[in-house]
């Protein structure tokens, strides 16, 4: 889905929440292409990608109609040594120590700090959820979401760099969306990517895709 610019209005609205937002209002903001960062809310249509500006798409998968990919299962399979749990946040030395070597990977905007994405209070603004992965009990992976009634969102994750070929971030974005669908969720919120070619590109490769026309539908990608 792609609008001419001559269709566009440019959207760049943000405000702060200090306290917590009721998961059903989180709801709605996801679904009007909201997002947050820490306390932060923010969405916009207009993105710069580099140094081109390009239309922001906010993607959402639809789970009661989601199977995984032949090579999503491919990947599933890969990591079945893996160690997956789901609980509170737990921000460890090892977790921020993870996330340091993982930002190496990137060239623009690369994060200051872990939390630049999630709050230092489990539930202000939102509900937060954390994902630890370990092989042989060492942390190769964590990601975190959080949830509304009926929806989950990703927030931010990070994997070992010298495990690259297990395509940690993928396996992460699967176990939460089985996470999801077993606690009869309708929605996975898996960010934001670009019309065009970007670095974003994985997250378009999900079944039953859904993407915000910024004029209040969601049209299937």
């Amino acid at each position: 889905m792609e609008q001419r610019e001559s269709e566009l209005r440019f959207i760049n609205e943000y405000f702060d929440a200090n306290e917590a937002i009721e998961p059903h209002v989180y709801d709605h903001l996801l679904a009007d292409g909201w997002r947050h960062f820490g306390t932060y809310f923010t969405r916009y249509n207009l993105g710069v990608h580099r140094d081109e500006i390009r239309q922001v798409l906010p993607l959402r998968v639809r789970l009661r109609a989601f199977r995984p990919s032949t090579s999503q299962t491919r990947v599933l399979k890969k990591n079945r040594d893996i160690d997956v749990t789901i609980g509170k946040p737990a921000v460890s030395k090892k977790v921020v120590a993870l996330f340091e070597r993982h930002k190496k990977r990137f060239v623009d905007h690369v994060p200051e700090s872990i939390y630049t994405f999630i709050s230092r209070h489990a539930r202000v603004p939102t509900e937060l959820y954390q994902l630890t992965a370990r092989r042989d009990g060492k942390i190769v992976a964590v990601s975190f979401f959080d949830r509304g009634v009926e929806s989950v969102s990703a927030i931010y994750a990070c994997f070992e760099p010298s495990e690259g070929t297990r395509s940690l971030g993928v396996f992460t974005m699967l176990k939460i969306i089985e996470w999801a669908i077993s606690h009869s969720m309708l929605y996975y919120y898996p960010g934001y990517a670009y019309v065009g070619p970007s670095f974003y590109d994985y997250k378009k490769r999900f079944a039953a895709l859904e993407c915000y026309d910024w004029q209040g539908t969601w049209r299937n990608y």
